[in-house]
């Protein structure tokens, strides 16, 4: 019959017959035990299935628990879960296990998460950062030598490793993409909030490549939205313009999944420039191109960063920039035809 709970180390010893110390000497090997003690208490390990708690083991001790704990935004989104998987194959052949949380973009709960992984005594501390959230209180911990690493984003008021994409080059070489095809009227659709790093630094991204071709900013060609269904219609509305753009930039995978959607409803021939990629992206029609990000090269970055710190790296904060990789599928390469004013 299996037993109802996990054995313990107490059951372990009333098993032998030998005090929860002994047990402890055998299994840590920190003490003096006879040979025969030590196969009988094995033994009964493997028959209990008993197993060590490293969490409980730290605590008692006082030193650092064996996860790494990682706080993203959003466990639905792909990215992030590519990201996730780059930290945990660095990090597990060290010794150590990822744990995340989601803090839904909201400073308050990142927080919360941060504390309760501080709690813990992880052994790292890897976050995604939300717009507003202040980082100053992991000051102290920083200085105490736990590695903290910045993903996606830069925090605030807390000087650290950070590991980013290229995220203005990116935008600025799809937009250049587009011009270089003939567009001239060409959208943005960005993500919300406005303040958020990667939001700003695409569309600074993409104001670049225009004035680089002598376009003019417009304002009226920029939509924006916080999930598929806002920037469906955030693309609608740009369509309804009197001149409406016959290109458009898609500013994360979650916007291009809505613009997508609204180009499938409405039919209209624009072309697309996708910045991050999106699953079955080559089964669209026309296949979608896209300037890929390099989410697991992201996470194992921040990973490496991570273990060096643990190492005993004490030199000053870096950021690593992952570089953005442009792929021509078929969506961006749509010409504009100026004698009809549409993409060909």
């Amino acid at each position: 019959m299996v037993s109802p709970r996990r054995p313990t180390l107490a059951d372990v010893a009333q098993e032998v017959g030998v005090s929860a110390k002994t047990v402890s000497r055998v299994l840590n090997g920190n003490g003096p035990t006879s040979e025969s003690t030590r196969e009988r208490v094995l033994e009964a390990v493997g028959r209990l299935g008993f197993q060590l708690n490293p969490m409980a083991q730290s605590i008692r001790s006082g030193g650092p628990d064996t996860t790494v704990g990682l706080v993203i935004p959003d466990l639905a989104n792909p990215f992030f879960g590519s990201v996730a998987s780059g930290i945990e194959a660095t990090v597990r052949d060290h010794g150590l296990t990822l744990v995340m949380g989601s803090s839904g973009d909201d400073p308050e709960r990142e927080t919360d998460l941060t504390r309760s992984f501080l709690a813990r005594r992880v052994s790292a501390l890897m976050v995604v950062p939300s717009v507003g959230a202040d980082h100053s209180h992991l000051k102290r911990h920083l200085a105490q030598g736990l590695p903290v690493v910045f993903i996606d984003r830069p925090g605030h008021g807390l000087p650290t490793d950070t590991v980013v994409s290229s995220n203005r080059k990116g935008a600025r070489e799809g937009t250049a993409h587009l011009i270089a095809h003939g567009h001239r009227r060409i959208g943005f659709i960005g993500d919300l909030p406005r303040g958020l790093y990667t939001r700003r630094e695409r569309q600074a991204g993409y104001r670049a490549a225009l004035a680089e071709a002598g376009i003019p900013y417009d304002r009226a060609l920029v939509g924006e939205a916080h999930d598929e269904h806002g920037a469906a219609e955030a693309l609608a509305r740009l369509l309804a313009l009197q001149s409406p753009p016959t290109a458009v930039v898609s500013g994360n995978n979650v916007m291009t999944l809505g613009a997508m959607a609204e180009l499938g409803r409405s039919g209209a021939p624009v072309a697309v420039v996708a910045i991050d990629d999106v699953p079955m992206a080559e089964l669209l029609t026309p296949a979608l191109t896209v300037v890929a990000q390099d989410p697991v090269t992201i996470g194992r970055e921040a990973g490496a960063t991570a273990l060096r710190r643990l190492a005993g790296d004490r030199s000053r904060p870096r950021t690593v920039v992952v570089q953005n990789r442009l792929i021509q599928r078929g969506s961006g390469e749509r010409r504009f035809a100026a004698d009809q004013g549409l993409p060909a």
